[in-house]
């Protein structure tokens, strides 16, 4: 039986495998579409632990790599398909399997998008708070794989904070139950936080285990403006040091703002340097931690500072933050008609450099002639500098590449990672080289080897 035959008689339910030209073709990449990416034999969408399991058996029969999906909004290539090679898309796998308030856990399928599980346990009083800004789109296996974080990152941690346990079915098809559900836990390696962040190189997640918390109290919400963005990133250094615990504290630049503001107007300071967005959801404490935050603003010369008088408000300050990628793209595309791109970089640094690499990528961006916006979760020192770039002409490409390689240098020199929450992927390869060094990288291929042995699963992605 041929590979295609195979897969059929695993999935024969109708979609299950598809190998239309048209359709391949809109399977081929995440959102990095400058990194390379190749066109797919065939896609599968398997619904249960079973049909992938038998996917991967007749991968691994035939070696044929396989590119596990979610909602391919990544921006690192992780997703990134190979010509030749089975995507295996996880979207239907989209069951909330089980909300256990009592013990506030909730376990579901990868397919779940991130915004449906945090709404079904809010109904039940309850909060799963990693938030990425693709949360009404992106998945939670995707977001598992990535460990991706979010604008609460601040204060609640990324994705691999929450997650206890998974269902990991392996390249050989055999499937593996790791972590727990219980609120504590030791027993053996900590294998699920191993398959957290691993991009699909080490197996499938078809399950996944979250803790959840009780819900917080409503959150109060400021904004302050200032003339520099360093002057902004002073004010975040400040809040930190204070000792509050902001649920929020994000930094917006003058070129996004713009942007933002050109794509769904709302009044925004488009005159401003920089935006900081601070939110506290403290209960009783929080108007008093939002008053305290407002004065260290303010002592970092923001020329004013402004609180959200109610939760439409606040939510409308929310709703912009994550707005900054589309409002760009469109930027650019306006900036370069017929080429206009952008690449999104993910640096964090410890909080205590975050004045100096927001100084260093101003100095970057000047120095190389090219525009870079500036957003990202300031509180835990993790900015996306966003290149705008014009595809059609190749010494914008290789110059949006220099400003990228630079903050990427930059960031390391100040102690920091490669990437805060996106991920590694096809972007950032070499990148982790220099960061881990050669016995990280022998580390890493040796527990690859041992668990994907033919190197099916994701080939060429991280390292």
């Amino acid at each position: 039986m041929d590979l295609i035959q195979a897969l059929r008689a695993a999935l024969p339910h109708e979609g299950g495998v598809l190998t239309d030209p048209d359709l391949l073709r809109s399977y081929e990449h995440d959102e990095a579409d400058l990194c390379a990416y190749g066109t797919p034999a065939v896609v599968v969408r398997p619904r249960t632990t079973g049909q992938v399991s038998a996917v991967l058996r007749a991968a691994s029969r035939h070696r044929v790599p396989v590119i596990p999906q979610g909602a391919r909004s990544g921006l690192a290539g992780g997703a990134n398909a190979i010509d030749g090679a089975i995507v295996l898309s996880l979207v239907a796998m989209n069951e909330i399997i089980d909300i256990d308030a009592a013990n506030r856990v909730a376990v579901v399928q990868p397919g779940v998008v991130n915004a449906q599980l945090r709404r079904a346990v809010a109904d039940k009083g309850l909060y799963y708070p990693p938030d990425p800004g693709s949360w009404e789109q992106s998945t939670i296996g995707g977001n598992v794989s990535t460990d991706a974080g979010g604008m609460c990152c601040v204060k609640y941690g990324v994705t691999s904070d929450h997650v206890i346990g998974l269902e990991v079915v392996l390249a050989s098809g055999e499937v593996l139950n790791c972590g727990r559900r219980t609120a504590k836990g030791v027993a053996g390696y900590d294998l699920t936080s191993l398959f957290v962040g691993s991009e699909g190189t080490l197996g499938v997640i078809t399950e996944i285990t979250v803790k959840l918390r009780p819900a917080p109290a409503d959150s109060l919400t400021l904004v302050a403006v200032f003339d520099t963005l360093p002057a902004a990133g002073a004010a975040v250094s400040s809040v930190i040091a204070s000792g509050l615990q902001p649920s929020m504290l994000e930094v917006i630049d003058r070129v996004s703002l713009s942007a933002i503001e050109a794509y769904r107007p709302m009044d925004l300071p488009t005159t401003a340097a920089a935006l900081l967005i601070a939110a506290v959801d403290s209960g009783s404490r929080a108007p008093d931690d939002l008053a305290a935050i407002a004065a260290l603003c303010r002592h970092a010369q923001a020329s004013d500072v402004h609180v959200a008088t109610d939760s439409v408000e606040a939510d409308a300050l929310l709703a912009a933050r994550r707005l900054a990628h589309p409002a760009l793209e469109q930027f650019a595309a306006q900036l370069y008609p017929g080429g206009g791109g952008i690449m999104v970089d993910d640096v964090a640094v410890p909080r205590t450099r975050l004045v100096e690499l927001i100084e260093g990528i101003e100095s970057i961006a000047a120095t190389h002639g090219v525009v870079v916006a500036t957003v990202g979760h300031a509180g835990d020192g993790n900015l996306h500098p966003i290149i705008v770039i014009d595809r059609s002409d190749p010494a914008s490409l290789a110059r949006g590449q220099k400003v990228f390689d630079a903050i990427m240098s930059l960031g390391l020199a100040l102690g920091g990672t490669s990437t805060g929450e996106h991920g590694v992927g096809l972007l950032k390869r070499d990148w982790l080289a220099r960061e881990i060094g050669p016995t990280g990288l022998k580390a890493h291929r040796s527990i690859k080897a041992a668990l994907d042995p033919d190197n099916i699963l994701n080939p060429g992605k991280i390292f």
